[in-house]
């Protein structure tokens, strides 16, 4: 970590070795109220690298959110496209990589609701899509400017990216589930009060939160 006054003038840096970022902090926080050059501080700011790029970030959520769908709703289809190149959906009009209107309508249909996880702000994505036929039922979650010291989980929670949150979207677009749809919206909130309870006293997500894995299979 590297620290430097309010003049600039005076720098310092110093390696932390923390095993939760909670403690980190904790320890930055305590070590600066000991140095008369930071004696008073307002505002610490931070970057913290979890090892995972941001674009993997989307994909496992919406994957876990497939897992818990299925486990509810075994009948509903579900689709799931990795879109890796994002000016596929701009027309060809547009963009060279653009895809056809019929191929895009062949993907995303032209009457379903789309639920896009993206890691960056939503409106990238609307700008990108609003020729698209079917763009009146494309909900995007991605930042928001939510966040604050917390778990890499938690930081994903605070900007409704989550997996339980991208579940709660398409239980409320698909009106068909019926009474069903209470339970397992019921059963999202109870998972997020865990996970907040969960960090609040471990410092950490929860082990099914951190070793997750993709455990559905074809039938």
């Amino acid at each position: 970590m590297n620290f430097k006054d309010s003049t600039e003038k005076s720098q310092e840096s110093r390696t932390i070795d923390a095993a939760v970022q909670r403690s980190a902090v904790a320890f930055l926080l305590d070590w600066l109220e000991t140095q008369q050059v930071f004696a008073s501080v307002k505002a610490v700011g931070h970057r913290v690298v979890y090892g995972m790029t941001h674009s993997d970030v989307p994909t496992l959520e919406t994957l876990a959110a497939v897992e818990i769908l299925r486990q509810h709703f075994s009948e509903l289809k579900i689709r799931v496209i990795n879109v890796v190149d994002l000016m596929t959906l701009q027309p060809q009009s547009e963009h060279p990589h653009g895809l056809s209107d019929k191929d895009f309508d062949t993907l995303f249909t032209k009457d379903k609701p789309i639920i896009f996880a993206f890691q960056a702000y939503p409106w990238l994505i609307h700008r990108l899509a609003y020729r698209r036929t079917n763009h009146k039922n494309l909900h995007v979650r991605g930042y928001k400017e939510g966040g604050t010291t917390t778990t890499p989980f938690d930081m994903v929670v605070l900007n409704d990216l989550d997996r339980f949150h991208l579940v709660g979207d398409v239980i409320d677009r698909v009106p068909s589930l019926g009474s069903r749809a209470a339970c397992a919206k019921q059963f999202i909130r109870d998972k997020l009060y865990e996970h907040t309870q969960y960090i609040d006293q471990h410092g950490e997500d929860m082990p099914e939160i951190r070793n997750w894995k993709w455990e559905l299979t074809h039938e």
